[in-house]
């Protein structure tokens, strides 16, 4: 795990292409909104495929609905999921429960800080806003972390798919932009949660 440096966030999903990239740049995009320029490298974001195309561009429909948002996908270069990105990241989300699975397969003491997007922030959203330390990001990050995955056996999901974002690889512009909602609708509170600050 990290030491004394950033936060740092890795996005997992399958190509490395889609799902991934738009969460990495939405969150950047809601990091920008919330932190101030002396702050910004606190918290970092990447993302990465479990079969991921190394250096492929954005999907043309995955960028599209990352700029209608307001993000940039520019310079994006897709990267295959390697044990350093595990044993660097101080939270790691992923699109699916079997990403999850992948991830905490590879080692590095990752269980406990793999998680679903979706499900971490069903597990934040109950924390009260007392118990989380303010102050710095990176402590507050790694406080919300713990506490996520001590919840997790007690907040079960309603249903198997219900903490996951189905792949729209190969659909229609329309099926990215739902992805890209879906995806944006987990991020914000997650954000909100891991700066103490709501997005404008």
């Amino acid at each position: 795990m990290a030491g004394a440096g950033p936060f740092r966030i890795l996005f997992v999903c399958t190509g490395s292409i889609c799902r991934s990239p738009i969460a990495e740049r939405l969150a950047r995009l809601g990091l920008s909104r919330r932190l101030a320029s002396y702050e910004s490298d606190r918290i970092e974001v990447a993302s990465a495929g479990t079969w991921g195309h190394e250096g492929a561009s954005m999907e043309p429909f995955a960028a599209e609905v990352v700029r209608e948002f307001g993000g940039d996908p520019g310079d994006f270069k897709g990267r295959e999921l390697q044990d350093e990105h595990v044993a660097e990241a101080d939270l790691v989300l992923t699109a699916t429960l079997d990403h999850r699975a992948h991830v905490v397969s590879m080692g590095h003491a990752s269980g406990l800080r793999t998680f679903t997007l979706k499900e971490f922030t069903r597990l934040v959203a109950v924390l009260e806003r007392s118990a989380v330390p303010d102050g710095d990001l990176v402590e507050r990050g790694r406080f919300l972390v713990r506490a996520a995955a001590a919840l997790r056996g007690r907040m079960a999901a309603p249903g198997p798919e219900w903490d996951e974002v189905a792949d729209p690889y190969g659909s229609p512009l329309n099926v990215f932009r739902a992805c890209a909602s879906e995806i944006n609708t987990a991020i914000d509170p997650m954000l909100t949660a891991l700066t103490a600050r709501t997005g404008m």
